[in-house]
Order: C-alpha cells, then structure tokens, then sequence
C-alpha cells in the first residue's frame, strides 16, 4: 500500500509520543541501555498485542491501524482527548482530493460580529484564516484590514508581527498552542496546498514554529484565558471562547469577554471608546 499523507502524519505523531515515554511509564523494566529516548517500537507492539512488523508499517505510513489496535495505542501513548480525536481523524480520513471554494462569511455570523459592539470578535475558516472581525478585535490585537488578503491568517500573524510578542504576555505559550490547533487543522485536509505553503513559509522564518511544528503536538483550542499587556487599556485577562457556524463547521466565531466590574472589563470598555475614534469601523 502505497504512503498518503495522513498516513504519514499519523506515523509520525505516534512516532513522537513514543519517544516521550520511558518504559517505567508504561510498566516495563528499563534494563538496557537506549540510544534515543522513548519506548522502542517492539516495546510498543509488544503492549498493542500486535506484530512488530505491523507497527512498524503503521509508523510508516503504509497501513491504517484498525479502531481495536488505534485505541489499544491511544492507552499505551497515554494520548490525551484532543490526541485521541486526532489521531482517529487521520486514521479515518479519505485522501481523496477535494476542490473547495473561497470562504466567505456565513451571513449570519456577518450580522452577530456587527452587533458585537463591546466584545472583540472574529471569525477564522480553514487554516485559521481571518475571514471577519470587529473593530474591538481590530483595536485588540491588530488592524488587519491593512494586511494583504493572503496574509490574513492568525497564525501568520501571531508569528510574523513583531507587536504580537508584546502584546501576549506568554506569548510562548499562546504561540505553541496555535501551532497545535493548526497541526490539528491539517488533519481535516491533508493536501491542502495553501496550508502546506504556509507551513513552509513560518518554518523557514521562525525557528520557534519549526521546532513545535516538529513535535506534532495537537490541540483544539476551543476555550482557554488569555493575559494581554495592551498599549492603549493596559494588561487585560479575557476569557476566549469559541462557537461553531452550523451552515459551516470550517468557521468559527471567536469572542473575548472579561469578568463584569472587573478592571479588564474596564479596560474593554476604554478601548471600545478608543476605537471608536481611531480606527475605521468598517470591517471586511
């Protein structure tokens, strides 16, 4: 059977959590020395119940692991829930290339973004592009009607854009979770060129991204709290969240809300009225 591309990156990933773990973890004695880290992949096999062989070739690529042998694996890498919803994703997924349109905006979410005059909203499609935002989300994190069409991508920016590594205070750490979301993004459309590109592109300019993009880690990242020292409200700790356009699973609506009475609420409150006279209130 000849390698596809989720395939492969399903080796890959199990190949990674595999060199993460000692035998100790897993319950089996350490009486050999290791040239590299982790569980070997007899050791592995052993524990699946299954030929060596055969996880071998799973780790190449060459075969899907059945669901029995795919769950035996998510138990013995001690995969967590967004793991295991990955990893069952690829196994799954049909390699069948599949033309698909230009997003655009689902009316709906057009008009909720319009009413959203103090929250700070956006709304992201397939490789977490920027389809839409408010003016608060403009005044929050950047003014992206001035970025060109084709580089209006979250995770572009988060990386490219000197302000973002001041703006977040653990940028870090939002950093390496947005490449998780995005590893996990590419597990829906594996041949997605436009995704391949911008891969390319942050791993050839970012040392960061390229070492985390190798570690094929994944996460959905769909709630979490987020401590921002902001140059015109201050440091603000919001809470994001994330909703799901039922017209279009591939667009989700992310809003940042602060506690009510609290002083990042004020502070929201401040750079809405900032807002209101520096920037355009036109979005796209």
């Amino acid at each position: 059977m000849t390698t596809n591309a989720h395939l492969k990156e399903l080796g890959e990933f199990l190949k990674a959590r595999r060199g993460e773990l000692s035998p100790r973890t897993v319950g089996l004695p350490d009486t050999r020395p290791r040239r590299v880290p982790g569980l070997r992949r007899e050791e592995v096999a052993q524990l699946a119940a299954i030929s060596t062989d055969y996880y071998i070739r799973i780790e190449q690529g060459r075969v899907p692991p059945s669901a029995p042998v795919l769950q035996a694996l998510v138990g013995i890498l001690h995969l967590g829930d967004d793991q295991r919803d990955y990893v069952f994703e690829l196994a799954a997924k049909d390699t069948t290339p599949v033309r698909r349109g230009v997003q655009k905006i689902q009316p709906a979410l057009r008009r909720l973004l319009d009413d959203l005059t103090a929250t700070p909203a956006l709304v992201l499609g397939r490789r977490m592009d920027i389809l839409a935002w408010n003016t608060l989300a403009a005044a929050l994190i950047t003014d992206f009607s001035v970025l060109p069409d084709k580089h209006r991508n979250y995770v572009r920016v988060l990386f490219t854009a000197p302000t973002m590594r001041t703006l977040y205070a653990d940028w870090n750490s939002v950093a390496r979770t947005t490449v998780g979301m995005l590893r996990k993004e590419a597990a829906a459309y594996p041949q997605d060129a436009r995704l391949a590109t911008l891969v390319g592109e942050l791993s050839v300019r970012d040392d960061d991204f390229r070492t985390w993009w190798g570690s094929h880690q994944v996460t959905a990242g769909t709630v979490g709290t987020k401590t921002l020292h902001h140059p015109v409200a201050g440091d603000l700790t919001l809470d994001w969240d994330t909703l799901t356009a039922g017209t279009d699973p591939d667009q989700r609506l992310i809003v940042w809300t602060a506690e009510p009475g609290s002083p990042s609420h004020d502070g929201l409150r401040l750079l809405s009225s900032w807002a209101g006279t520096h920037l355009d209130t036109s979005t796209t």
